[in-house]
């Protein structure tokens, strides 16, 4: 009788007593882990997209709100308006000057006549505005010039006066009698604005302003003539002084620059408001 073969034994189970389910598709448990995360991944995303678009608090397009209640002034905000003027602006308007011009005070005759009278403030005491001058002024009463001879003396250099040389206007110390007669001028109503002034040298030119500058000419009789010899007396920040403004120039004073008369815009500084500062006192000649 032939012998058996014998068989092997079976393998041995595992260690820990697990054995692999066979049941079971392998991988099923991840993808279920896999899946419920990407799930919960949305979910989160849509909540916070919703709670995004909803906020809780609702602002007013219409811009800052201010208190009802007038009785208490403006609201917390106030917005003011700009200013429309520029200090350093030539002033609008026209001269309110008369026609004919009212006759010097004693006093402010005085003032304007006395020897070495140096720049002088307002009777305040204040100091000179830094502002243009005032239209429809002259600088007070005393020295609106009359249709008078007149010479013309600079403030800041009180031993200086308007004097003829070489055709041109300048600025010189009186000296001899020729000197001092062409530092003399008759002061007339203006020849383009009566409300205004011209002034007339002793053989019959009269000032006018060419390329800016001062000097002495004939009437050739146009029309431009006539508006460069004419000057607007103008308020000025000296007491008893006048700046004097051109007419068809308006904005541009009559001011001294190394002596010489020129026809300057108008400055803000201290030196030009003290340069372009003129009183009319007696006739030298």
């Amino acid at each position: 009788m032939p012998e058996a073969t014998p068989q092997p034994p079976p393998p041995p189970p595992w260690e820990n007593g697990w054995v692999p389910d066979t049941s079971r598709t392998p991988g099923t448990r991840r993808l279920w882990l896999a899946g419920t995360l990407a799930v919960a991944t949305v979910v989160a995303c849509v909540t916070a997209i919703a709670v995004g678009h909803n906020p809780s608090d609702k602002t007013s397009s219409a811009g800052p709100t201010v208190s009802a209640n007038t009785d208490d002034g403006p609201g917390l905000l106030s917005f003011a308006s700009p200013s429309a003027s520029d200090p350093a602006a030539p002033p609008k308007g026209t001269s309110g000057m008369s026609a004919t011009s009212p006759t010097p005070s004693a006093s402010a005759t005085a003032a304007a006549t006395a020897p070495g009278a140096g720049p002088k403030s307002s009777p305040s005491g204040a100091q000179p505005s830094k502002s243009a001058p005032a239209k429809g002024t002259s600088g007070g009463s005393g020295q609106q010039p009359d249709s008078a001879e007149k010479s013309v003396r600079s403030v800041n250099y009180p031993d200086r006066y308007w004097h003829v040389s070489d055709g041109l206007v300048k600025l010189d110390a009186p000296r001899g009698s020729e000197s001092r007669a062409d530092s003399t001028f008759t002061v007339v109503k203006g020849l383009a604005n009566s409300s205004c002034y011209s002034l007339r040298t002793a053989d019959g030119k009269y000032l006018r302003h060419r390329n800016f500058l001062l000097r002495a000419d004939a009437d050739d009789g146009s029309s431009l003539f006539r508006q460069d010899a004419t000057f607007c007396a103008r308020g000025s920040s000296y007491s008893g002084a006048v700046m004097l403004e051109s007419v068809n120039y308006p904005g541009r004073y009559l001011r001294h620059q190394n002596f010489q008369l020129k026809l300057d815009p108008y400055q803000g500084s201290d030196l030009y408001r003290a340069d372009s500062a003129f009183r009319f006192v007696d006739p030298l000649a």
